[in-house]
C-alpha cells in the first residue's frame, strides 16, 4: 500500500514513522514548509514537497495531519484524487472532506504526541470513522495493524471525546504549570509534587476520578480554602481559578452526599 502524508508535525511524525516500520510504502511528504517536509522525507527515506500541486495522485491512502484550522484550506487546494483521504483530528467532522473526495474518513490516534518522546502506538486508542464500508475497511485495516485498540466513532461522539481530552490532559498539564511555577517561586523543587502527580494518576487506572477525588475542597474545609486563597491574594487569576473549581468540587460532592 502506498500511503502520502500530508503534515510534518508531532502525529504525522509519529504516525508514519510507526506506519513505515510496519512495511508501509510512504512514498511522499508534504508540508507547506520545505524543510519541514525535507526533515520527514529524510527520517522516512521518501520524497518531499512543499508544492500541494505536486502531490502524487496515485496513492491508496493519504493522511492529512494539520492543524485544525488548515484542513478545510489544504483540501480545498488539493487536485481529485483516487485513494482514501483520512484527517487525524478530533474536532473535525468528517463531512470535511464531503464534496469533494469519493473515499475518505478519519484515523484519530488518541495520544498526547511530543517530538523525542517514544510512545508504544500498539497502546493507543485509534478511532476511525469512514464514508462507505470499503473505506471504512482500508481504515481498520492500516490502523489493526499498529494499535490493538481500534473503535468506530461518530464524528460527534469523537469531539465529545476530544474535549474530555483537553480536559484530562491539556487543562490537567497546565495546572502541572502552575505548581511548577508557585513551587519555584518560593525556593521548592518541582520534584516534590512527581510522586504525588504519579500516584493520582496510577489511581485512576483502577478506580473512577470520582471515587478518588481528596482535598479540601472533597471535604468541604473551608478554613483550609479561605487559607489558601488568602496566600493567593497578590494572584487574582489563580485565585479565581482556585476558588472556581473549589466551588464546582464541594457542589459535586454536596450532590452525591445528598
Amino acid at each position: 500500500m502506498k500511503i502520502v502524508i500530508l503534515g510534518s508535525g508531532n502525529v504525522a511524525t509519529v504516525l508514519s514513522t510507526f506506519l513505515s516500520e510496519a512495511g508501509y510504502n510512504i512514498i511522499q511528504v508534504w508540508s507547506r514548509k520545505l524543510e519541514h517536509a525535507k526533515a520527514l522525507a529524510k527520517q522516512l527515506h521518501t520524497e518531499f514537497t512543499n508544492d500541494i500541486d505536486q502531490v502524487i495522485d496515485s496513492a491508496d491512502l493519504y493522511i492529512l495531519s494539520v492543524a485544525d484550522d488548515a484542513i478545510s484550506s489544504v483540501i480545498s487546494k488539493m487536485k481529485p484524487i483516487n485513494g482514501v483521504i483520512v484527517h487525524t483530528s478530533g474536532s473535525t467532522s468528517i463531512e470535511v472532506f464531503a464534496n469533494r473526495f469519493l473515499h475518505y474518513g478519519v484515523f484519530y490516534p488518541f495520544q498526547t504526541f511530543s517530538m523525542g518522546k517514544d510512545v508504544d502506538f500498539k497502546e493507543i486508542p485509534v478511532l476511525i470513522e469512514g464514508s462507505e464500508p470499503e473505506s471504512i475497511s482500508t481504515i481498520k485495516s492500516i490502523a489493526l495493524s499498529i494499535s490493538d485498540n481500534v473503535q468506530e466513532c461518530s464524528s460527534d461522539q469523537r469531539k465529545v471525546l476530544h474535549i474530555a481530552a483537553v480536559f484530562a490532559c491539556n487543562f490537567t498539564n497546565y495546572f502541572y504549570t502552575i505548581s511548577q511555577n508557585l513551587l519555584k517561586d518560593h525556593g521548592l523543587d518541582f520534584d516534590l509534587i512527581r510522586p504525588l502527580i504519579l500516584e493520582t494518576a496510577l489511581k485512576v487506572q483502577e478506580i473512577m476520578p470520582s471515587e478518588a477525588q481528596t482535598g479540601p475542597a472533597a471535604r468541604n474545609d473551608v478554613n483550609v480554602i479561605n487559607s489558601h486563597l488568602q496566600q493567593l491574594e497578590n494572584e487574582p487569576q489563580l485565585s479565581a481559578v482556585y476558588r472556581l473549581l473549589s466551588d464546582q468540587i464541594i457542589a459535586l460532592f454536596n450532590k452525591k452526599n445528598s
